[in-house]
């Protein structure tokens, strides 16, 4: 248990930080099987930039590497290609 102040402000805001966290990725992730399921083209291309943006938000804000990030995107933009 912690006995200082500041250890107990840490401990809030590494828990406010998860939950926020959290909510990011999966609503990333629930953006990337939307994704994948689309069989419209038109819709696909439309909608693939939103998902690079938060796939990048996620790099940025260190929850992802960048590699990964990256890995993602380029995945995504050659499933969208091949629709």
């Amino acid at each position: 248990m912690a006995h200082h102040a500041s250890a107990k402000k840490r401990i809030r805001q590494t828990l406010k930080r998860n939950i926020q966290q959290r909510y990011f990725r999966k609503s990333t992730r629930t953006a990337m099987k939307k994704l994948r399921a689309m069989t419209d083209a038109s819709e696909a291309q439309s909608f693939l930039p939103k998902v690079i943006s938060m796939v990048d938000g996620l790099a940025k804000r260190n929850i992802w590497h960048k590699n990964k990030a990256n890995n993602i995107k380029s995945k995504l933009m050659h499933f969208v290609n091949t629709i």
